[in-house]
């Protein structure tokens, strides 16, 4: 098969809410694929739902080839879970945890002691395989997290929110686990609260409202959705902000706590130009000038009309 992960029309009511809502999402083989939405999108709950955790009401999901409904086993056998929590024993080391989890998975004593030194190895732990994990800074902590998922080399791995109270050090440090693991061909499914990392690892992105996709495409081919690029000018005066917006091309956006006048534009060299001249001969001084590509902020406002904050519920 060339996708991994296939779901069609997949439906699941909590009561009276409607969690997922004929919910369409298809995730290629060796893939980052990005899953974004408001609170209460039903992100979360696709996920239970694909780590056969949920059943659903109507509709079909296959993960590996296989229905998560008609064949659970074979999918559980294929995939791996980490979810917003680490599920780590901080009174044993690195190794012992991983062990651990071998021997859970039935891997034997022998090959539970070998996959825990690879999986160290790998993730850069080799050097505190030994160090009790209560010892381990947030980055290490995830990442051996992200290693015991591993441990039965899944197919398919479902993170949810994977960086969720990590600094940006320990970010960077998962964010560059996960590329490892694409380039090793495992398929990723990425729920976040982070609109910068699913612009960083995902190679597609679902925007999710309501329980449905409403967007589907590269983190470029969805900003392209929002109108191209935009002309910013922060000017140094606020009491300017209204002169700067009429020097600007049509469709202005002002934000007076930041001094900001955001606009589209087409033509970007030649806007720039024209802006920095116009704003010169009126005699507005600009803090900064920059023309930039929408963000995925801007996507998700465009798209949903609600504020940026996300979750994977």
């Amino acid at each position: 098969m060339a996708d991994a992960i296939v779901v069609e029309g997949v439906r699941k009511r909590y009561g009276e809410k409607q969690a997922l809502d004929g919910l369409d999402l298809v995730v290629g083989r060796g893939t980052v694929h990005g899953v974004l939405g408001p609170n209460g999108a039903g992100k979360t709950t696709a996920v239970r739902v694909l780590a056969t955790l949920l059943r659903h009401d109507e509709g079909t999901a296959r993960v590996a080839g296989y229905d998560v409904r008609t064949r659970p086993d074979e999918v559980r056998r294929r995939i791996g879970l980490l979810g917003q929590h680490a599920a780590l024993d901080e009174g044993l080391s690195g190794r012992q945890n991983l062990e651990m989890f071998g021997r859970l998975h039935h891997l034997g004593a022998r090959r539970a002691v070998a996959r825990a030194d690879e999986l160290l190895e790998r993730f850069g732990l080799a050097d505190t395989g030994r160090k009790a994990v209560k010892q381990y800074s947030g980055g290490m902590r995830r990442r051996l997290d992200l290693a015991a998922s591993l441990i039965t080399e899944p197919e398919v791995l479902f993170l949810d929110e994977p960086t969720t109270g990590l600094d940006p050090r320990g970010r960077a440090e998962v964010w560059g686990s996960v590329r490892s693991l694409v380039g090793g061909g495992t398929t990723v499914l990425l729920t976040t609260q982070y609109l910068e990392e699913a612009d960083q690892l995902a190679d597609r992105i679902s925007v999710v409202d309501r329980g449905r996709v409403i967007a589907d495409g590269t983190a470029d081919e969805l900003k392209g959705k929002v109108g191209g690029d935009r002309i910013d000018v922060v000017v140094r005066d606020v009491r300017q902000l209204a002169a700067a917006a009429a020097l600007v091309p049509a469709g202005a956006h002002v934000d007076e706590d930041r001094r900001l006048v955001s606009a589209p534009v087409e033509d970007r060299m030649a806007a720039l130009t024209r802006v920095v001249r116009d704003l010169e001969s009126a005699g507005i001084e600009a803090e900064d000038i920059a023309v930039r590509r929408p963000t995925l902020d801007e996507v998700f406002l465009h798209l949903t009309g609600e504020p940026k904050e996300v979750s994977a519920v």
